[in-house]
């Protein structure tokens, strides 16, 4: 089996063993999530920032029929197969996590992660289980967001372009 392939889970029961084992090790668990659709320089500094808050860092990952419900019936261009696996060799990630939902609510829940975290443009207030992760002791973080960087960006730029 690839390397790759084993950082990828597909259901909260086979996460939730392998944090209890992270835990019993005495790992700090980072968990982060999103669509990922087309990765680009913003996400790779966003998930290398999360990853240096503790040891271990898990990506929930909306599925395919969640970003299209999120983004509209164009998204996503990438399908969960390609954003899974481009998440899952970046080598600041140490699992992803594919949620069926609109949000990662149930995801956190499972986890409890010692740390919470998303980007900038989320106040820590805001961000979806954070009051599970509180309530567990964990840390609620929004960190710097990258200006200049995202999927719709890139999207709009492809758009533009072949229309000239």
């Amino acid at each position: 089996m690839s390397l790759i392939k084993e950082k990828i889970y597909q259901s909260h029961q086979h996460i939730k063993d392998q944090i209890a084992l992270w835990k019993a090790s005495g790992k700090k668990i980072v968990f982060t999530n999103g669509c990922f659709d087309l990765v680009h320089v913003g996400h790779v500094l966003y998930l290398e920032s999360a990853a240096q808050l503790g040891d271990i860092l898990v990506v929930g990952l909306n599925s395919d029929d969640s970003v299209r419900r999120l983004k509209g019936p164009t998204r996503p261009i990438n399908d969960i197969l390609n954003r899974s696996h481009v998440l899952a060799a970046l080598a600041s990630v140490d699992a992803v996590i594919i949620f069926e939902e609109d949000t990662p609510y149930d995801t956190i829940h499972t986890i409890l992660p010692d740390v919470l975290v998303k980007g900038g443009d989320w106040a820590p207030e805001l961000i979806i289980g954070s009051e599970v992760v509180l309530k567990n002791g964990g840390q609620v973080l929004s960190l710097d967001f990258v200006d200049g960087y995202s999927t719709t960006n890139i999207e709009n730029r492809i758009i533009r372009q072949r229309t000239i």
